[in-house]
Formats: C-alpha cells, structure tokens, sequence
C-alpha cells in the first residue's frame, strides 16, 4: 500500500515516512499544499495523510479540490489546532480521520489500519494467491508447492500488484508510479529489470503462472491452467 504524506514540517515528515515503512507500507513526502495535491490526483496512492496548516495551499483546499476531482482515497487530516470547528471543517470537506499535534506513533499506525479496514481491497493481507503461487508476506517470500524464494522489497511490490490486479493489464507508467513514486526518476527499464528478476524466480520455483508481455502495452499475471 502507498502512501502520501503532504506535511510541511521536514523533520516529522521524515519521521512518518520512516514510521510507516517500518510498518511495511511505502510512503512518499511532499512539503507543500500544490504539490501535495498534484501527486495526490495521480491516483497511486491508496491513503493521504494531510497536514492543515501548509505553505502555498492549506490542507482543507486540497482536500476540497481532491474530493472534487472524483477522488475516493481515505484522507487522515493532522493539525496542530484542536478546536472543533477546524475538526468539523475537516471532516466536512471529506476527511475520513482527524488527527490533533502531538500524537503518538501508535495512534498514527492504527489509523492508518482503520482506513485499511474501511476499504478491504487495501488490506494488506498476510498472504495472496494465484494459482500454484502464495506470496507471503510475512516472510517477504514467494511459495509454490515445496519451494519458495526469498524476493526484495520492490520483486515483493511487483509481484503484489500483478497478483492483486490478476486478469488486468499494467501498463509500465503504472507500475512505475506504483513502485516508485510520482517524483522519481525510474524509467522504463527499471521495470522491465525488476519483471525479469521475478520472471527468473518463478522459473526457479517451477511455477506454472507466467508473466505476459502486452506488446507496447504493459505486463499481465497468467495461470494457463484450465
């Protein structure tokens, strides 16, 4: 699961970024209201946490232009200011969480969990399968019958999204965005280096699934079996 953070303070942005991904989720920092909102209608992120008070846009506009937008991400609003106007405000504009400063890291995560709860295709399950495959995410590996191999953060991300989006087609700007991030400078070959580590791991482990190759379109999950 991706995650946004749009909070101005440097240092507690920092902070949550490394909170979150100790807790196993990948999480992207922007420092300033318009940015925040650019890289939140990029449609990659599953969850946005929010500061209000925010240089060049403050969080309550964003969170209006964003829901405008069509945009259904479950939002976690943070404010230093407690008064239940500005927490009415919040939810009025279509926050799903409001989170007063100074909050313990506890508090943080399992808000974050609850969104996760709401929406249960965000859940991060403990496992996922497809056909004779089960990633495993506790132990961060890939499993097919008596076999499993072991997968990095991003072959694990990989492999996530192409059983989760079974039967779809990524395209290679998708998978770029969801792995990396709106602001980084991976490229296409990034992908296809990263779809070539998994393909060899399902080859060690003797899988029937195969990734498919959509000619200038983008990689898909296949079970050939009837």
């Amino acid at each position: 699961m991706r995650i946004l953070i749009v909070e101005d303070e440097v240092r507690l942005a920092a902070t949550l970024q490394d909170l979150l991904e100790l807790n196993g989720y990948t999480a992207d920092v922007c420092h300033d209201g318009e940015s925040g909102l650019d890289n939140a209608l990029s449609g990659i992120y599953d969850v946005v946490i929010l500061d209000v008070m925010l240089p060049r846009m403050d969080g309550f506009s964003v969170l209006r232009q964003l829901r405008a937008a069509g945009s259904a991400a479950p939002v976690l609003m943070l404010t230093a200011r407690s008064e239940v106007a500005d927490r009415v405000e919040g939810l009025d504009c279509g926050a799903d969480y409001y989170l007063t400063k100074p909050f313990e890291p506890r508090e943080l995560t399992a808000c974050v969990r609850a969104l996760s709860r709401r929406a249960p295709d965000l859940r991060p399950p403990e496992a996922l399968e497809f056909g004779d495959l089960t990633l495993d995410r506790n132990a961060f590996a890939l499993v097919c019958a008596d076999r499993s191999v072991h997968l990095s953060r991003k072959e694990f991300d990989l492999a996530e999204l192409l059983i989760r989006n079974r039967g779809q087609i990524l395209t290679k700007e998708t998978l770029l965005l969801k792995l990396w991030g709106y602001d980084s400078e991976a490229e296409d070959n990034h992908v296809e280096v990263y779809i070539s580590f998994l393909r060899k791991k399902l080859e060690h482990l003797r899988s029937r699934v195969k990734i498919r190759t959509i000619r200038m379109v983008g990689y898909t999950l296949e079970d050939p079996a009837p």
